[in-house]
């Protein structure tokens, strides 16, 4: 399809993952630059276990892509970010898997620039005891501590974002990213699944936005897979409420449609074109 995004003239970046067609790092990225701005590198490393971790010359070939088509990278790290072990696993003096994941990472993708490394915090313990109050300042430290030392890594903190997930309160990594001063992703598609309004958290991650994760979500709560589907699922004044809202504010960051597959690639894109179209009527 002709589908360029570069002539919708949104203030954002759009960008999609690196799982819309089935094939590798780079056919992605060159399948995509002829649509979007923007690629998120979904990677992943298993021990003794399959890795999609792009080599020197992997990086090198995106790193081409996006000089020739204006094709800008966010990266994901793989593993969520904790710098200490949970009160239930062993003490240990040598560095969290997580942040060694992190590194591998960052080192392996800096050649390409990245707008931003987007990561998560690793916060299942807490949640199973439900947040605890007496719990929470020892989590925040332990938290920071990873951020600063992946910031450190990435050359600045402010370019590792960090995003939210379903099932916790959207406010649960206020608190870190204000004491490192580290950037936010918000991720819309897992506010809507926990049945949160985008606008009001978007807002209050505006001074630090660098990242929007967009995708569709089923309301069914008993059917698997609910997230990360396409936009097409959605009502349309949700939608124009989310789109609407960085236009208006002039939204300079990027856009993702975390999604996976071509089909719901592009019914995704027509929902999002639409929608920009609508802006203003």
């Amino acid at each position: 399809m002709s589908v360029d995004v570069r002539t919708w003239g949104a203030p954002f970046r759009i960008g999609a993952t690196s799982y819309i067609v089935d094939a590798g790092l780079v056919e992605n990225a060159r399948f995509l630059a002829a649509h979007l701005q923007d690629v998120q590198l979904v990677l992943f490393d298993l021990p003794d276990g399959p890795s999609n971790l792009p080599d020197a010359a992997t990086v090198e070939q995106l790193a081409t892509l996006g000089a020739r088509h204006d094709l800008s990278y966010t990266v994901h790290l793989i593993d969520d970010l904790q710098s200490a072990p949970a009160a239930d696993e062993p003490a240990t003096t040598a560095l969290h898997p997580s942040l060694d994941a992190a590194r591998r990472v960052i080192d392996r993708t800096q050649r390409l620039a990245p707008a931003a490394w987007v990561g998560h915090l690793e916060g299942r313990a807490v949640r199973a005891r439900g947040f605890a109050a007496e719990e929470l300042p020892a989590w925040w430290a332990q938290a920071a501590q990873a951020v600063e030392q992946a910031g450190a890594w990435a050359g600045g903190v402010q370019r590792l974002a960090i995003e939210n997930l379903e099932g916790y309160p959207p406010d649960f990594v206020t608190p870190v990213v204000e004491r490192t001063q580290a950037a936010r992703c918000v991720d819309v598609g897992h506010l809507w699944l926990d049945g949160r309004d985008p606008i009001f958290h978007l807002r209050a991650a505006w001074r630090r936005l660098r990242v929007i994760h967009l995708h569709g979500v089923l309301a069914d709560p008993t059917q698997p897979n609910r997230d990360h589907r396409s936009l097409a699922l959605m009502p349309e004044p949700m939608i124009d409420g989310v789109v609407h809202f960085l236009l208006r504010n002039d939204y300079r960051g990027v856009l993702t449609l975390e999604i996976f597959g071509e089909d719901d690639f592009w019914s995704s894109l027509a929902v999002l074109h639409a929608s920009i179209q609508r802006f203003g009527d």
